[in-house]
């Protein structure tokens, strides 16, 4: 078994055009957080860019980042808050939930798996700040798309085809991405005791009125002691985060307390301890518990998602809470993954996707983990990875089965006609 642990993209773009003319297969790692996520890999040879690192340009006044793909996401993050900048969309940390250290994410991770936090309501993922890469194809080719301009505007945007490929495309070596100005302030308002259908519509109000909330959660019976270290109680818990300068702030929380009035004991949490729950709701923190339990990351209509729990919940042991307003669902089962009653559920209910992010390396083998695709839409996710890895050397199998030799041809074949 071979590691490659390129310092340049010089020495990435050598690695994989060694792997292509030997029709040889690479898993791509940054730290590994997310390593458990997926597929799992049968691969001789592992492509290692933690060493691929460092900040290569921050212009502050330009709202401009760009960093080489192993950067851990922390030094990142700490760099631009000590300019009053950040990420806007909040890059989740996946370390925790399978069962990996806090912090060791890169932001090569960051657009692979196209991470988003409880903000991705109002300032989306990484595939929408993203504004160029550099990166090499599984052809053993380099390429760039898009530019370190916000305004850069040229064709098909390749950067963004990159986001939520988990690295079966190609290599990005170089990230640039639009940073924004931090929040002066913040401050969750959280309304108490709510069940799952009343929390829906409150939080339905909330995002629907002018008070500007830019994250809304709903943590059922159990889930609120899971997170600030079960300073919040065990009572349900209906999460509505202002942020802005200090004045608008609470001007805003004044409209959601007459707004919502009647809805609950409300309390405010402020600063730091906001800013910790959010963290906590962004991770998964709730089922952060050590084991490899199965965790499903459900998305969906916000209306029907706690219609699809109480269904689910009919058939099978599971918690689950809300975030994006109940478009993202969070739910952790006692034992099998249930991928088909889940999905099959999630049909009914409006339609949406699951994603299996944590179980046994078993259950990973035998559940489709990503949501298995139309297959219009899957003739056409084909067609790109044969024209990016025709030879399937990059990650191979971890999103969907890897295809025989024969479909491969075909793929091939189709790609360069």
């Amino acid at each position: 078994m071979t590691t490659f642990t390129p310092a340049t993209a010089a020495d990435v773009l050598s690695a994989v055009q060694w792997a292509s003319a030997e029709g040889a297969p690479l898993e791509i790692l940054g730290q590994g957080s997310k390593r458990a996520l997926g597929r799992p890999l049968q691969c001789e040879h592992t492509l290692d860019l933690s060493r691929l690192a460092g900040v290569t340009l921050y212009e502050p006044a330009e709202l401009v980042l760009s960093a080489r793909a192993g950067t851990p996401l922390a030094e990142i993050e700490k760099l631009l808050a000590d300019n009053g900048q950040q990420l806007a969309f909040e890059p989740m940390d996946y370390g925790p939930l399978l069962g990996e250290a806090p912090g060791r994410g890169t932001i090569g991770g960051v657009l692979a798996a196209n991470l988003a936090g409880p903000r991705r309501l109002k300032a989306g993922a990484a595939r929408d700040h993203i504004l160029g890469i550099h990166a090499v194809s599984g052809r053993g080719e380099a390429f760039k798309s898009g530019g370190r301009v916000v305004k850069n505007v040229t064709g098909y945007d390749l950067s963004k085809a990159m986001a939520g490929s988990w690295g079966t495309l190609a290599v990005v070596t170089d990230l640039t991405f639009k940073v924004l100005p931090a929040a002066e302030t913040e401050t969750t308002l959280a309304i108490r005791g709510l069940l799952d259908d009343n929390a829906t519509a409150a939080m339905a109000m909330a995002m629907g009125s002018s008070a500007e909330v830019s994250s809304a959660a709903h943590l059922p019976e159990r889930m609120a002691g899971r997170v600030l270290d079960g300073r919040l109680g065990g009572d349900p818990a209906t999460l509505l985060r202002v942020e802005g300068f200090g004045p608008s702030v609470a001007y805003r929380l004044g409209q959601l307390r007459h707004l919502l009035g009647n809805a609950g004991p409300t309390v405010e949490i402020a600063g730091e301890a906001s800013l910790a729950l959010w963290r906590d709701v962004r991770d998964c923190r709730p089922f952060a518990d050590g084991t490899d339990k199965p965790v499903w990351r459900v998305s969906m209509p916000p209306a029907n998602a706690h219609h699809m729990v109480l269904a689910l919940r009919m058939q099978a042991a599971v918690d689950a809470f809300y975030d994006w307003q109940g478009g993202l669902v969070w739910l952790r089962m006692e034992s099998e993954p249930e991928a088909d009653l889940l999905r099959a559920l999630i049909r009914k209910f409006g339609g949406g996707h699951a994603t299996l992010v944590r179980a046994s390396p078993a259950w990973r083998a035998s559940v489709p983990v990503f949501e298995p695709q139309p297959p219009a839409l899957a003739a056409l996710s084909a067609r790109l990875k044969a024209e990016f890895d025709p030879g399937h050397i990059l990650n191979p199998g971890r999103m969907v089965h890897s295809p025989d030799s024969a479909t491969l041809a075909r793929a091939t074949e189709g790609a360069t006609s």
